[in-house]
């Protein structure tokens, strides 16, 4: 009798959960949910040993109540800045990720020298294209533009995705908080100490070089984003804000006008609590994981969907690594392309079980992607998820480390 087989890979599930509050006891929700999820008569499915249970970082800030307002980045720029001319530096254009950060940073100083990145921020949000750059005969590795020089040269672009101008929308919304504003173009953070020697750096993933070079060549006080509500702000009531020790601002999001929901501060008990309720309930040995932005690049608009500091801030130990993979199609071109059928398969199975820890350098990998996993198994969950409506800030993930044996 032939042994049976599995036709089914790795499978990706959203899980519905209630909308989470402040206060909310997220292990005993997101256990529940994954429970009652799995009961489902149309669609419940089985748990195993090595699925992972995803949840979004938003759940788990909002469950924790890690906000702070405009008034607080204020508060805590003007302390570190000085609040009177601040540098802001290579910021991403999103009016969910940056605009409302910008508006507390402009509150905290008289005038802000912005200074873009071009022809893309950092994430890949474009602000002229590349073959304009060559028309109009701009090196952008070596020229500072004016404000007056860049419409001169290209006029007004609008976002591909959401028509906005962000030149002209970031420089209103300063202006509004009632600071003054100049904007400039560059690519080496230097350039900004021709302004001002009080630096923001708002980079995300190059913000350690930034601050190195800035720090280098002169500047007086220098922080990132990172730096920013990275303890509690006291405010005159006596109350505190919310903070995030390790990544201050990055990974905000807008939450209301005037309020920011903050990357989630320490998560790693919860992600261990999880595990081992399921393991209680089921005799699964799950892995759990907290994810953010996927890891991965849109191709027509150019965007790095990148804008968290890390995809996966908290997961359990079983998620540490990368993957250890051989590339089928290799094996079936070059070692065994002699043979087909059962003969195949088995000759297949049997390169697989045998591999060995470490395939680094061998032919027979090549392809396959050497990614962390909780980079790979973040960016699945985010694509499940979605960022808008489907209500599954939860993702089971099953048979991601299962292979052509099992």
């Amino acid at each position: 009798m032939a042994d049976s087989v599995r036709a089914v890979g790795t499978v990706s599930r959203g899980i519905r959960c209630p909308i989470i509050r402040e206060g909310d006891d997220l292990a005993t929700i997101i256990t529940e949910s994954v429970l009652t999820a799995s009961k489902d008569e149309e669609w419940g499915f089985k748990l195993h040993d090595r699925d992972v249970v995803a949840i979004t970082e938003s759940i788990v800030a909002r469950a924790q109540g890690n906000y702070c307002t405009v008034d607080d980045i204020a508060a805590d720029v003007k302390a570190k800045l000085g609040g009177e001319t601040v540098g802001v530096i290579f910021p991403i254009l999103s009016r969910n990720r940056f605009a409302i950060c910008l508006r507390g940073i402009a509150k905290g100083a008289k005038k802000i020298v912005l200074m873009l990145s071009y022809p893309s921020d950092e994430v890949g949000n474009e602000l002229v294209s590349l073959d304009k750059l060559d028309a109009a005969g701009v090196d952008p590795y070596a020229d500072v533009l004016t404000l007056e020089k860049y419409r001169e040269l290209f006029g007004v672009n609008a976002h591909p995705f959401t028509g906005v101008d962000y030149v002209d929308y970031y420089g209103k919304l300063i202006e509004g908080c009632g600071a003054e504003c100049e904007i400039i173009f560059a690519n080496h953070p230097q350039a900004i100490l021709n302004y001002t020697k009080n630096v923001l750096t708002c980079d995300i993933h190059t913000r350690a070089r930034s601050k190195r070079l800035l720090k280098a060549a002169g500047a007086e006080k220098v922080c990132g984003l990172d730096d920013i509500l990275n303890a509690p702000v006291v405010r005159a009531d006596g109350s505190q804000s919310g903070c995030n020790e390790k990544y201050g601002l990055l990974g905000s999001n807008k939450s209301t006008e005037d309020k920011v929901k903050l990357f989630p501060n320490d998560g790693q008990g919860l992600v261990e609590e999880i595990a081992a309720r399921l393991k209680a309930e089921t005799g699964k040995n799950v892995e759990v994981m907290v994810y953010g932005d996927g890891a991965f690049k849109d191709p027509q608009g150019k965007i790095w969907e990148l804008a968290d500091p890390v995809v996966s801030p908290f997961h359990t130990a079983g998620l540490i690594g990368t993957p250890n993979e051989l590339k089928l199609k290799y094996l079936a071109d070059n070692d065994y392309k002699d043979l087909s059928g059962e003969e195949l398969k088995e000759a297949i199975k049997t390169s697989i079980k045998s591999k060995g820890d470490n395939l680094v350098g061998n032919m027979a990998s090549q392809g396959t992607t050497p990614r962390q996993l909780t980079d790979l198994i973040g960016s699945l969950c985010d694509l499940t998820s979605g960022s808008g409506d489907k209500g599954t800030p939860v993702v089971l993930v099953q048979g991601y480390f299962d292979n052509y044996t099992n």
